[in-house]
């Protein structure tokens, strides 16, 4: 666990800096689309989609933008097809990098996601080379009174709340998600970012001299069109992320 919340914070502080939201938007549809398509349009019954929608929202997409993403999905009117899958690799320091990836071209992904590993000092590994160290988990970061944040949490179905800062990380199975963040908006305590996202199982210590190198490659990988998000186990110090935030 140790990192995650850092790595929490910089998506959440790169999403905000996306001042033209061009791509983090396609990308958002993208997910949409896909989720729709594979489970059918209504988010009651499709929690994947539910995820994706809340997620659209939290970024500001369009109510329209959302429901055209949709009716692609479910046929109602035409769209793409996309194939999702994982890229597994390691970045400098041996850093586990785990790449979620949606496209309608996988040899345009495939080449992407290699030379984007090998001109930022990776290498791209065999599948289930780091998979394996990662589960799917729904995970918030709050702030609030520590006592409340615990009783809600745990009452709500969270397997785990702990101190991250001035902030707590609290964990929950992925079909325990909207209860827990129900829970939590309900009783006044401030979600500043809530997801189902892959968690790492270990970490990895990262220095000042690799934790620079490590995050140039992640934010190569995110950026590129065909990848939805990527998860990473590194943990950097709070001494070098100070440094590197400023």
């Amino acid at each position: 666990m140790a990192g995650h919340s850092k790595w929490a914070n910089i998506k959440h502080r790169k999403g905000r800096q996306d001042a033209a939201r061009g791509k983090l938007f396609a990308k958002l549809v993208k997910a949409i689309e896909a989720a729709a398509r594979a489970g059918g349009g209504d988010p009651i019954g499709n929690p994947t989609l539910a995820t994706a929608i809340e997620k659209a929202k939290s970024n500001s997409l369009p109510n329209d933008n959302i429901d055209r993403a949709i009716k692609r999905g479910i046929g109602e009117v035409e769209g793409a097809s996309y194939e999702e899958f994982f890229y597994e690799g390691y970045g400098p320091g041996g850093v586990a990098i785990y790449v979620h990836v949606l496209t309608d071209n996988r040899n345009r992904a495939s080449s992407d996601v290699r030379s984007t590993f090998s001109r930022n000092g990776g290498s791209l590994g065999e599948p289930g080379s780091v998979g394996y160290l990662f589960e799917q988990k729904g995970h918030f970061l709050v702030e609030g009174d520590e006592d409340d944040v615990m009783l809600v949490s745990l009452e709500a179905g969270a397997e785990d709340v702990t101190v991250s800062g001035d902030q707590f990380e609290v964990i929950c199975a992925p079909g325990d998600f909207p209860a827990v963040k129900q829970a939590l908006t309900a009783t006044g305590i401030t979600i500043e970012n809530g997801e189902v996202t892959q968690l790492p199982k270990t970490s990895v210590p990262v220095d000042a001299a690799t934790a620079p190198k490590v995050l140039r490659l992640i934010d190569v990988l995110d950026d590129l069109d065909d990848v939805q998000e990527v998860f990473a186990n590194f943990d950097i110090p709070d001494e070098v992320m100070a440094a590197l935030d400023a």
